[in-house]
């Protein structure tokens, strides 16, 4: 079940939880016996999928004790990594795309923060109130898995939410206690809120839509470096669809032979690109920034027009 973006909701009926930076996780633990063989004769086994249904299994072998503790479950929650004492995206990332050496998983182990249960020895409990699901959650005693935590469950939504800022987290998501949970839809019973910082950037160069090519699918974007050159920040897709921004962007964009960036940018993010000459600012809202000083979640705010 997804969140709805929204304003936070207060009252009796809500309680909140951290909107942590990391990835979201199904772990999925079975019994593995055969058909028609004897029940727990087989040892459980454990499959965790990402929200496009990806294996993630071999990418976090640290999880692998949630077998030791359950044999029949679907639980729910947040794999993040910790750098700093806070949850690191960047960190995070690399596990994506390649399984971890055991000494890579030894340096930077992963924790997995439970937030729900949806199946418990063959028993879904997904039309089940969150309240009840919770309860039944806290009773699985989970803390005999070193990596794998309850995500905490709070009563005061604003006071989190201020507490969250001041800790440079994501943000928070409030959860209605009599909620059921409907798995892959986006539900107003859960509503994320995030701290959206903005950013001034120049626009370096843009990439082409894939299926429109004549149209502007996403920006590259730069900030002014200590020395004076432009500095790359990322790229942003979202907010730059309109066909008033795109307008506005052609009217503005003037082409160049070479990129204006210092540095070399990653392969994935030159090709099919179009340079700039670096006139034109944007205000970017975004929440944050990542270890390789890559704007966190962009979205195309406005054009600063004024500048």
């Amino acid at each position: 079940m997804l969140a709805t973006p929204g304003s936070l909701p207060v009252g009796a009926q809500w309680c909140y939880e951290v909107k942590w930076d990391g990835m979201r996780l199904l772990a999925d633990i079975s019994s593995g016996a055969q058909q028609g063989g004897a029940p727990g004769a087989a040892q459980p086994r454990l499959r965790l999928a990402s929200r496009t249904d990806r294996d993630m299994t071999r990418h976090f072998p640290e999880l692998g004790g949630l077998t030791g503790q359950l044999s029949d479950a679907l639980l729910d929650g947040e794999v993040v990594s910790l750098a700093g004492g806070a949850p690191s995206f960047a960190t995070l990332a690399d596990r994506f795309h390649r399984v971890p050496t055991p000494a890579e998983v030894a340096a930077r182990p992963v924790i997995y923060l439970v937030f729900d249960v949806l199946r418990l020895y063959g028993v879904s409990l997904v039309d089940r109130p969150l309240t009840e699901r919770r309860a039944t959650l806290e009773r699985l005693g989970l803390d005999g898995v070193p990596q794998v935590q309850l995500s905490p469950v709070y009563d005061d939504g604003p006071a989190l939410f201020t507490a969250t800022a001041e800790q440079g987290l994501e943000g928070v998501i409030a959860k209605r206690r009599d909620s059921v949970y409907r798995p892959g839809r986006r539900s107003p019973s859960w509503v994320k809120v995030t701290h959206r910082l903005t950013q001034d950037c120049v626009v370096g160069g843009w990439r082409p839509e894939r299926t429109h090519p004549s149209r502007i699918g996403g920006l590259l974007l730069g900030v002014p470096g200590p020395d004076g050159g432009l500095r790359f920040a990322g790229r942003v897709g979202s907010g730059v669809a309109g066909e008033a921004v795109q307008h506005a962007l052609r009217d503005r964009l003037t082409a160049a032979e070479a990129s204006p960036f210092d540095e070399a940018l990653p392969r994935e993010d030159v090709v099919d690109a179009h340079w700039c000459e670096p006139t034109l600012f944007v205000e970017v809202s975004h929440t944050g920034w990542t270890d390789g000083h890559r704007l966190r979640h962009p979205v195309l705010s406005r054009l600063r027009l004024d500048r």
